[in-house]
């Protein structure tokens, strides 16, 4: 007979392709995890994981019986979410994953009061790139990630948050600081400073202004940016320009505000959302977390139309 407890040892391998680590994981011995794996493998018939490759992936067999087993692992869980509602005790644990050019400007505005509204909600929070975020969500060692979307991802929900635009940063002696507003075609310029490869708000500005960097002769020299606070702290010494999100203006000071300007032609957004696996749980624990960012985020970013939506995929 199946076990759920082997169900569980079976994705923690497939989630950590390792027999030492998911034994860490599920606090047991890696010879005890071993061995209910092989009992598995033995009433099944089946091998679940080719153990002659490394890291060890699972046969094509295995991967079916992976899938499955978090989908009954994801109803079990429901289970245990019904009676919580009916006791009306709000607690678990919460793994949150957020993207760079969110986490310094958002997380500030929410994290605190929802922690001390739900006390009883074990909060982890880890700041990711989108590919990692979707990633992790797939190998269940993230809940809940806070990025940009749409992604076109078919495993994966996504739900709205707010609306942010995205606005123009330059160095005071730039041509174009002396406009009010600025068209898009007056950035598409080699002058741009972009985020790294790997950053979804690098992939926006690229789509933007159809700038593809294949010449940067006009900046001083070749950086490859993870932090848009780092971006700004070098166009002001150095000069150039760059696009920063909304949020980050909010507590700026007015004088490193004055080096912002928003567009004369678009109001370009960026769709910033919840997003979760299908066979996802902890429904309660992600809306109240939705109503949280949503009570905290400015009330203008929360209209969709009052711009347009860039996609970055």
């Amino acid at each position: 007979m199946i076990t759920l407890t082997q169900l569980e040892y079976i994705v923690a391998v497939d989630t950590f392709r390792h027999f030492g680590k998911a034994a860490e994981h599920c606090f047991i011995t890696q010879p005890t995890l071993s061995m209910q794996i092989k009992k598995l493998e033995e009433d099944l018939q089946v091998i679940i994981f080719d153990r002659s490759k490394q890291p060890l992936i699972p046969t094509d067999v295995g991967k079916r019986i992976i899938d499955q087993a978090r989908i009954v692992l994801n109803d079990a869980e429901i289970i245990n979410t019904i009676i919580k509602d009916h006791k009306n005790q709000i607690s678990g644990e919460l793994k949150i994953g957020i993207i760079p050019t969110l986490a310094p400007y958002l997380l500030p505005l929410f994290i605190g009061n929802y922690k001390r509204k739900y006390p009883n909600i074990n909060i982890t929070v880890e700041e990711l790139t989108t590919e990692n975020i979707i990633d992790h969500l797939h190998r269940d060692l993230l809940d809940v990630g806070i990025l940009v979307t749409p992604l076109h991802e078919e495993r994966i929900n996504e739900r709205p948050i707010f609306y942010e635009g995205m606005l123009v940063y330059l160095n005071e002696n730039h041509p174009l600081f002396q406009k009010e507003k600025i068209a898009v075609k007056d950035i598409a310029t080699p002058e741009i400073w972009l985020l790294s490869d790997g950053h979804c708000f690098r992939h926006q500005v690229i789509n933007l202004c159809s700038f593809k960097g294949a010449s940067n002769e006009a900046l001083p020299f070749h950086f490859e940016a993870g932090s848009l606070e780092t971006l700004m702290n070098i166009i002001d010494k150095e000069g150039g320009m760059t696009l920063i999100p909304e949020l980050a203006t909010v507590g700026m000071s007015e004088a490193r505000f004055d080096h912002v300007r928003s567009f004369s032609d678009i109001n370009p957004l960026r769709e910033v959302s919840l997003v979760y696996s299908r066979h996802f749980a902890k429904h309660k624990l992600i809306e109240l977390l939705w109503k949280e960012i949503v009570a905290a985020t400015p009330e203008k970013l929360l209209q969709k139309d009052r711009g347009t939506i860039v996609e970055w995929r």
